[in-house]
């Protein structure tokens, strides 16, 4: 079999990743760990279907049990937003395709991540596997409630939107630690909310409109 020579790129993969990477600092992604994480986690490999030609596109798409994959862009903006460290313990609430999880393990000690779906927590748990992503532990559960047996927490990460920041799992996050949560009560009107807690209580920042899907209290019939 011939072989391409040294530099080819036939199959298009370095211009793909050079587009997609454009694509994420056009949107303001600019911190160059998460950048670095993105390029590494392949998305295309969360992406299944119909819409796998579309995995590099910079747009939601539809995943299994009615949810979502957000897209690239936002992921990156919330990544960081959660300004992580190497030492951090990250919380993820809505495990998902289990794509946002994956680029959270590339930066952070530990991320316990919690999916009210078995079917795609099944999926995304042996996405980690074949991966390689060996610091992510996947639980099945009701993410409203968070982790209180691991807790607390360096960062919080809401990939669903809620009414208000939960209590619950503001109350799992550690002194100075970090929590991204979408939040409003319709899907049409949500904000990106970063909440900071320090010794005297929690700080509130907005930091752009989003549209996610609701949280939803308990674990599905499925």
């Amino acid at each position: 079999m011939t072989r391409p020579p040294e530099g080819d790129d036939s199959d298009g993969t370095a211009e793909r990743k050079m587009r997609f990477l454009f694509q994420l600092r056009s949107a303001g992604v600019t911190d160059a760990r998460v950048l670095s994480a993105m390029e590494r986690i392949d998305r295309g490999r969360f992406v299944r279907g119909i819409f796998a030609d579309r995995a590099y596109a910079d747009v939601p798409l539809p995943i299994a049990c009615g949810q979502t994959i957000s897209q690239p862009s936002i992921v990156g903006l919330m990544t960081q937003a959660l300004r992580i460290g190497p030492r951090d313990t990250v919380l993820e609430i809505g495990t998902g395709s289990g794509y946002q999880a994956a680029v959270l393990a590339c930066l952070a000690r530990r991320v316990y991540t919690v999916e009210r779906h078995r079917q795609l927590a099944r999926e995304a748990q042996a996405l980690f596997a074949d991966l390689g992503l060996s610091t992510i532990v996947s639980l099945v559960g009701d993410g409203s409630r968070g982790l209180p047996d691991q807790a607390p927490f360096d960062r919080i990460i809401v990939t669903a939107a809620a009414e208000d920041p939960p209590g619950t799992l503001l109350s799992q996050l550690k002194i100075g630690g970090i929590m991204i949560v979408p939040v409003g009560q319709s899907d049409a009107v949500q904000s990106l909310i970063r909440v900071t807690r320090h010794e005297s209580g929690f700080e509130y920042e907005e930091l752009r409109p989003v549209r996610f899907v609701p949280l939803i209290e308990g674990t599905a019939n499925d």
